[in-house]
């Protein structure tokens, strides 16, 4: 993998776990260089941001099994946690979304939400995100 492709992937990587970052801007000025094909770049960034997100999908697997759910005491975690439970894996839809969309894949673990589906259901959302930031900038 190219060192730029795999900048992009670890900027997507740590702009879906609990840190800030910049994957979007990255993105659209690589399009905007137009040095690799827009399928590669779409395609590095939704596989390190979905990557992200399952880390952190992991953390709350992890930690659900050492601490009762009812400790979710952030306001971002309850509101995630009435999200997840009103519409299931199809919530993980919107974990793109900055400030709440790490909290949906954390609380999504720490339910217990199905990880196969999981899986698929977040792919989807940064995927489309992805695409629409490189359309916007082809």
């Amino acid at each position: 993998m190219d060192v730029s492709l795999l900048a992009l992937f670890a900027s997507a990587f740590i702009s879906a776990t609990l840190l800030p970052g910049g994957s979007e801007a990255l993105l659209a000025w690589m399009v905007h260089q137009g040095e690799y094909p827009v399928t590669h770049l779409v395609l590095s960034a939704t596989a390190g941001n979905l990557l992200g997100s399952l880390v952190t999908f992991g953390m709350g697997a992890l930690l659900r099994t050492r601490y009762p759910l009812k400790t979710l005491e952030k306001p971002q975690h309850q509101h995630a946690r009435r999200w997840i439970e009103r519409y299931g894996a199809f919530s993980l839809l919107m974990a793109w979304l900055p400030i709440i969309g790490d909290p949906l894949c954390f609380v999504a673990g720490w339910l217990g939400v199905r990880f196969s589906l999981s899986v698929v259901t977040i792919a989807l959302g940064k995927l489309l995100r992805y695409l629409v930031v490189a359309g916007i900038f082809m």
